[in-house]
């Protein structure tokens, strides 16, 4: 079994796999955001917990939602919270919407193909009072997928990707190795 698509389904199935392929909704948002930052996390390189943008994400997420927060994990994944049936992903702010649209569209897609349940979510930004209704859509499931390729590309490589400087490198947590 080559494709990583289908190794993560088999892994995630309990299937009996050769070389077992996990990604976490994490994941996908690195690879959105920056494909380095999602090699170093890869390595299990702890990030910098006192970096004023991971303390703020923290405070968010442990504190919005906190009635209806349940932290259900299921396999691969760990949902922030249930409502009304529909998957909630919470962040800090907006300013990085396109990677958690996709970390909740891989949510949603793993609900759909691991577990078979559809559903719809809802990217939540309770600072700035924003909501965003997000559907797995065909074209979202393709994209899922091929976020999944990629992550595997990526994870298994034997060096980082180069170091690429975009706009928020000065606030990333991990911004000391590769600017350092």
């Amino acid at each position: 079994m080559t494709d990583p698509v289908d190794r993560l389904l088999a892994t995630a199935r309990g299937e009996a796999v050769d070389d077992p392929f996990r990604v976490t909704g994490v994941q996908v948002q690195y690879y959105h955001v920056c494909e380095r930052e999602l090699w170093f996390a890869s390595r299990h390189l702890e990030i910098d917990r006192e970096n004023p943008n991971v303390v703020r994400g923290t405070r968010v997420d442990e504190t919005a939602y906190e009635e209806k927060r349940r932290n259900v994990h299921l396999g691969m994944i760990s949902l922030d919270v249930l409502e009304d049936g529909r998957v909630v992903e919470v962040k800090p702010s907006s300013t990085l919407t396109k990677p958690a649209r996709m970390q909740l569209s891989y949510y949603l897609w793993y609900l759909d193909r691991v577990i078979g349940v559809e559903t719809n979510g809802v990217l939540a930004h309770p600072r700035e009072r924003r909501r965003e209704s997000v559907e797995l859509t065909e074209d979202r499931k393709a994209a899922v997928e091929e976020s999944i390729r990629g992550i595997h590309e990526i994870v298994t490589a034997e060096e980082p990707p180069d170091a690429e400087e975009k706009p928020f490198c000065d606030s990333c947590a991990y911004h000391d190795f590769c600017w350092c």
